[in-house]
């Protein structure tokens, strides 16, 4: 028999397909955050809606400001709550985290993700511009 028999190659690949088909959902973990390409641009505000600003303090301190009148300290654990909270009353809220420069990292990453398990689609981090 002169010829190759390809069915079995077929079935490998099959199989492989099928493999990377299902883990393929699984790798997609973490924080989507869109980074601009260049310069940050200005975050255009809805009118009559004051975005959630949740600011974090270089000494671990955690404020929230739902109104755009006043900032309230609050705990780390108690974001989720009060971020769905106004989400439920006011659907489409811009949510913002304003943190000082010397704030982890990591610090900023969890109440990024404490806000995405609370359903905000999208967060927005505050900057201030660069003086030339």
């Amino acid at each position: 028999m002169g010829e190759i028999n390809v069915v079995p190659y077929i079935d490998v690949t099959l199989v492989l397909l099928i493999i990377f088909m299902i883990t393929t959902p699984m790798l997609q973990t973490g924080v989507e955050v869109d980074l601009p390409q260049a310069e940050s641009a200005m975050v255009e505000q809805k009118e009559g809606e004051p975005p959630i600003v949740i600011s974090i303090k270089e000494q671990g301190e955690y404020y929230i400001n739902t109104d755009g009148q006043n900032d309230e300290q609050i705990e780390p654990g108690v974001i989720n709550d009060q971020v769905a909270m106004v989400l439920s009353k006011k659907p489409g809220t811009q949510v913002l985290i304003s943190a000082d420069k010397g704030v982890d990292y990591g610090t900023v990453v969890t109440v990024m993700a404490a806000l995405k398990n609370a359903g905000v689609p999208t967060v927005g981090l505050m900057t201030k511009p660069e003086e030339q």
